[in-house]
């Protein structure tokens, strides 16, 4: 079954700009199906997974382009960066839009040549797993989430309800088409095998593991502090790797789109907030298979449920912003005294504060952080407190509830 995706439109879009587009994102969020559907049949599609088409695109790149002339879908781009340079070439030469589509799911590796072969050449775009609205084929609903009283309001009016227990069955299996959208799946032995796939054709090629065992003690590290302030050497000791390798190790997740790594926020008057980002795997489901949860209910009943629901709110807005080809103006709030505010969305020079909470009977106490903003010195605009309750209901003159299926 095909779902259409928020991104489908700007993908149009910046085809009919650039003469290569690319889309990036982790191994099975649907890249490549929904490309394909966007072809219709028009535009060739070679996968670099292929080892023959692989060797050709890195020993002779003419030879792969005359052979393959566009339009054309080059899967797995970065499998043959070789090609790069002569996608520009051919690029400059015609002087034509939407010649080459490519996807690629390990941009660490990829980008720098993209931004020296294509610079002003390439529309990026980035995709993660399926959102909420494309689960249930409203993808053409969704639009970049902002706390506004009128957004709110409308948002908690046009979508269904979700109980908690739909909410943590949602959590549990993620956002990977092939699983989310197949309630006869087994999860375990969906994750299972995506994690084989992950550490022997990703990783082990690209960072050199050599002990996945120890690879492995490190995701597992990894998704336990979804949801939390990074601290390097905490996640280094668990893993009982070294400091640099652990470094090593979370950047390659976060450049293949395995987890988020949230920066703070801070300005020239914020000497005092902490520096260290907060961690978030991108895909619960995962999360919740290698932190060992065996079902949706015993995960929303575990010492786990607060952060994981956290990391499923922060995705699924992350998702409304770069589903809709927009980049995520996200930061969080935490300084010295342990104050801290979940999520800051900056748009036009104004902040918008966000709480989350698992809550469905929710405080004025719960966003008693908002008020270390004002010394700031910047503007402030509807806050919101993200929770389980039925309705969206005022907290404050300018904070309101927001239910989390308004999202």
């Amino acid at each position: 079954m095909y779902v259409s995706r928020t991104i489908e439109p700007f993908v149009m879009s910046a085809s009919r700009q650039f003469p290569v587009l690319m889309v990036t994102g982790a191994r099975q969020v649907g890249k490549t199906t929904f490309l394909k559907k966007l072809s219709q049949g028009e535009r060739e599609y070679i996968s670099l997974d292929d080892p023959n088409l692989r060797e050709l695109a890195r020993r002779d790149p003419p030879l792969f382009l005359q052979r393959f002339p566009p339009p054309v879908l080059i899967d797995e781009i970065q499998y043959a960066t070789e090609l790069l340079p002569f996608l520009k070439i051919y690029a400059d030469r015609t002087g034509q839009a939407g010649l080459f589509w490519l996807t690629g799911s390990q941009p660490f590796h990829l980008m720098k040549g993209v931004s020296e072969s294509l610079a002003g050449r390439v529309g990026v775009l980035h995709l993660l797993g399926l959102s909420r609205d494309e689960q249930r084929n409203a993808g053409n609903e969704s639009r970049p989430f902002i706390p506004t009283p009128e957004e709110i309001d409308l948002r908690t009016r046009i979508k269904p309800p979700l109980s908690l227990k739909a909410l943590f069955a949602l959590i549990f299996r993620g956002s990977f088409p092939a699983i989310a959208l197949d309630g006869s799946r087994d999860p375990t032995l969906f994750f299972s095998s995506y994690l084989q796939t992950y550490l022997q054709r990703d990783i082990r090629d690209l960072a050199k593991v050599g002990d996945e065992m120890a690879f492995l003690r490190f995701l597992r590290a990894c998704a336990a502090r979804t949801g939390q302030l990074l601290n390097m050497a905490d996640l280094a000791r668990d893993a009982d790797i070294s400091f640099n390798t652990a470094k090593n190790w979370l950047s390659i997740l976060k450049s293949s789109g395995i987890v988020l790594l949230l920066e703070p926020f801070h300005n020239n008057l914020s000497k005092r907030l902490v520096k260290s980002p907060k961690l978030y795997f991108l895909d619960t489901g995962l999360c919740a298979y290698l932190t060992g949860w065996s079902t949706p209910e015993t995960l929303e009943a575990g010492t786990m449920s607060g952060a994981i629901l956290e990391t499923w709110i922060v995705t699924e807005i992350l998702k409304s912003y770069w589903h809709n080809g927009q980049e995520a103006p996200f930061t969080f709030f935490r300084d010295s005294e342990g104050r801290e505010i979940d999520l800051l969305l900056s748009k036009d020079g104004i902040l918008y504060p966000l709480e989350i909470k698992k809550t469905a009977s929710p405080h004025p106490e719960d966003i008693r952080s908002f008020s270390v903003l004002r010394k700031l010195s910047v503007p402030i605009g509807p806050g919101g407190l993200i929770c389980l309750s039925e309705q969206s209901l005022p907290l404050s003159e300018t904070v309101r509830t927001i239910p989390v299926h308004g999202l």
